[in-house]
């Protein structure tokens, strides 16, 4: 199910559940998602559920209301957005098609304390067969022609998933593929990121924590972060190498 994590100075601080066609933000203690702030109006702003969809939607509010950074009236919300209300931060997390979800315990990941992960389900791809390389003749010197098989130019190459590989702690080695839409990785409370595999690659973006993941050494701040074969990532005191493999 779709939701928003509320955070103020990227601090956890409660998530909601999008449950309802039209949800309310805003100061007075009606709102259905109440922030008791003075940067923030009495109704600041609603989420407004079209289908599967969701539009955030400014209500002529004082401050105005920023989506990724630019000032916004009306925005189609997408996995990963952050909106701004003053120094509060809304994360929209959109899990509609999930079909499970589980905990990977420190024994399987490595992590000193559970680590989060759900995984979108997927419809499998339908798996189709390879072309029948042609065979063709071949003289030999006045010889009878003989035959042989030459491999079609066009031939499929087998695809590649990308995976993560625990870099350090008792289970170090240990990997995950990541052949799920999404994937949400961290401890909760103290810090949580979502990969989210796209049609131009793989992607990562702070959920939750005071500290954003760090990438390459460097933090990846609150925007989604395109992740490069052997990226190291460190979340929650661990780290991780990003790589591909076969699926």
């Amino acid at each position: 199910m779709a939701k928003l994590i509320l955070s103020l100075n990227h601090t956890f601080l409660s998530e909601y559940q999008l449950d309802k066609e039209r949800i309310t933000i805003g100061r007075r203690p009606a709102n259905d998602i109440h922030i008791d702030n003075l940067a923030v109006s009495g109704e600041h702003a609603a989420i407004i559920k079209m289908g599967n969809d969701f539009y955030l939607e400014d209500l002529d509010s004082t401050n105005g209301t920023l989506i990724n950074t630019k000032a916004t009236k009306k925005h189609l919300l997408q996995q990963g957005d952050l909106v701004e209300l003053g120094k509060y931060q809304l994360k929209y997390i959109n899990n509609v098609v999930l079909n499970n979800t589980g905990m990977v315990n420190s024994g399987e990941m490595g992590f000193e304390t559970p680590m989060m992960i759900r995984p979108q389900e997927t419809k499998a791809m339908a798996i189709k067969p390879l072309p029948v390389a042609p065979v063709v003749p071949i003289s030999t010197h006045g010889n009878a022609a003989s035959s042989v098989q030459v491999a079609s130019s066009n031939v499929a190459e087998p695809m590649l998933a990308g995976r993560i590989q625990v870099l350090n702690g008792a289970s170090v080695g240990r990997e995950l593929v990541l052949n799920k839409a999404l994937t949400t990785l961290g401890k909760t409370g103290v810090q949580v990121a979502v990969i989210t595999k796209r049609p131009n690659g793989y992607f990562i973006t702070h959920v939750e924590g005071q500290v954003f993941p760090i990438v390459k050494g460097a933090s990846i701040g609150a925007q989604a972060f395109a992740l490069s074969d052997h990226d190291v990532i460190e979340l929650a005191g661990v780290k991780m190498e990003f790589y591909f493999g076969k699926s």
